[in-house]
């Protein structure tokens, strides 16, 4: 019986992880390719902003429970790991923050925190996709 579960375990983590790393791809490099190619610049980076901000939460949710799936699983390394890039995922919510100006009025965060944002989905994309491999391994 814990043999079945922790098989139930690592799988749904390997799984997890496959589709976060899959999605972090999509939102890092396919998504804002397309919309520099399609829309002005100024679209452009509003849609990438608003893309990072609203696919960070989810992907960050899908590694939290890999993590514990990982965990339960006997894949302890890949859990942790898969939980470093969880919360690495819900600080894109904090870089992407819009902000009030002297003015009172709300301003969109620059180019150079969509920059970090996208710099940081990659980063801990390969942190998940690495998490994957060792939960494989069942490290």
């Amino acid at each position: 019986m814990l043999e079945i579960i922790r098989e139930f375990g690592r799988d749904g983590a390997v799984l997890l992880l496959g589709l976060s790393v899959g999605a972090a791809w999509i939102t890092a490099i396919v998504a804002p390719n397309t919309s520099y190619d399609n829309l002005s610049a100024n679209q452009a980076e509003k849609h990438v902003r608003e893309l990072l901000k609203s696919a960070s939460d989810p992907i960050a949710v899908l590694l939290f429970v890999a993590a514990g799936l990982g965990i339960l699983g006997g894949a302890v390394v890949s859990g942790i790991l898969a939980l470093v890039a969880a919360i690495g995922f819900f600080t894109n919510r904090w870089i992407l923050k819009s902000f009030k100006s002297d003015s009172g009025k709300e301003e969109a965060p620059g180019k150079t925190q969509r920059i970090l944002a996208v710099s940081l989905t990659l980063l801990f994309g390969l942190a998940a996709a690495a998490a994957a491999v060792l939960a494989v391994l069942g490290i």
